[in-house]
């Protein structure tokens, strides 16, 4: 019975895999976002400016602020008009015209950001998507200037995590320029592409960080079909890589004892809510000062059935194809080279990843629109 209805049953599995481990991209990848460089070092904890400590909705004792937004262009049709409803709203709230700066593909975000940093800006906002928000975020890291998260992608990962406005930019913007200052977690990911290299690359992310199917996903699908399709082009790439075969990691967890698993993929995350509503991190906050992770070892069409259905259920534990941990660090060794992703971002791939939590390293701004 099984086999006479193998063929719906795996695109059912594909589709449900793809909308939970492909939340984690938020789809904002589809235009070839990929942020490089690395933040290394210090932990980071000066208090922000006393104005940004202000009541909800009140308007700051400077009325010269100022924002700079930081804008993906290929991600929308009429730019000016875009413009035009930032500034007009900025004025309203009493903030100066926004210092308005775009995106490349040679430069997705930090570049950019750097520049308002020395402008004296008082608020960055990517508008784009989740590559965007991660690669501006990435150089705001560890200064005491907030991000404004303004939607402009299909994701909005971590603005969802934060129950920030995802579907109205004018909400959302309300919320950057009148709202509060909440610190929040990074993670911080370093990947060894040999597992043996002396200075492997080092990426910040802001929701979760992958390593095997989720990030094979992102990486097999093709570019004109994205272009084409848009979302569904992962359905196509998930149905391509559904019956791949298992690798072997050893994991250590903090200072635990060493583990090994044979597994399709391992995701570790800062905050645990995707898109749909889906929630693969029950426990996962953005400000705990931890990373949650987890190990997914089905077997077949119906091992995958297993695993969505242990998603959806949002149980944190007890079900051997969901290993779930909770830690500060986590590394991750495969027996062979496997896709690596990060918010969305492949990175190639790597023998072995590990990965820490810097608590407290990024200012956002949060509350409800006035």
């Amino acid at each position: 019975m099984l086999r006479e209805h193998s063929g719906w049953v795996a695109l059912v599995v594909v589709v449900l895999v793809v909308l939970v481990l492909l939340g984690v991209a938020g789809w904002a990848g589809m235009r070839g976002s990929r942020s490089a460089g690395a933040h290394r070092g210090r932990r980071w904890g000066r208090r922000p400016h006393r104005n940004d400590f202000r009541p909800e909705g009140t308007v700051s004792e400077t009325p010269t602020r100022r924002a700079a937004i930081i804008i993906n262009p290929t991600k929308f049709d009429d730019l000016p008009a875009v413009k035009r409803q930032i500034t007009e709203e900025s004025a309203a709230l009493g903030w100066a015209a926004p210092l308005f700066l775009e995106t490349t593909q040679k430069d997705v975000g930090q570049g950019q950001t750097r520049q308002a940093l020395q402008q004296e800006v008082d608020l960055v906002c990517p508008l784009g998507g989740d590559g965007t928000v991660r690669a501006v975020a990435e150089a705001l890291v560890g200064s005491d200037t907030p991000i404004g998260l303004l939607p402009g992608g299909t994701g909005n990962l971590l603005a969802r995590n934060l129950d920030l406005p995802v579907d109205d930019l004018g909400d959302a913007l309300r919320v950057a320029l009148t709202g509060q200052n909440k610190r929040v977690d990074v993670g911080r990911l370093t990947i060894d592409q040999s597992g043996e290299h002396e200075r492997p690359a080092q990426h910040i992310f802001l929701v979760m960080a992958g390593l095997g199917f989720d990030a094979a996903i992102m990486a097999d699908a093709p570019e004109g079909l994205k272009a084409k399709v848009g979302p569904a082009a992962y359905v196509v790439s998930g149905a391509k890589n559904l019956r791949g075969a298992q690798f072997k990691v050893r994991v250590k967890i903090d200072d635990q004892e060493e583990f090994s698993r044979r597994a399709r993929t391992v995701v570790i995350g800062n905050c645990g809510k995707l898109l749909g509503g889906l929630v693969l991190m029950p426990e996962a906050e953005v400000d705990d000062g931890l990373l949650d992770t987890v190990v997914l070892s089905p077997k077949g069409v119906v091992g995958w059935a297993a695993v969505a259905a242990r998603i959806a259920s949002k149980k944190r534990s007890g079900h051997e194809r969901v290993d779930h941990h909770t830690s500060e660090t986590v590394r991750v060794r495969a027996d062979r080279p496997q896709e690596v992703q990060i918010d969305g971002d492949t990175l190639g791939k790597a023998r072995a990843i590990a990965a820490e939590i810097v608590p407290g390293a990024l200012v956002v701004r949060v509350g409800s629109p006035t």
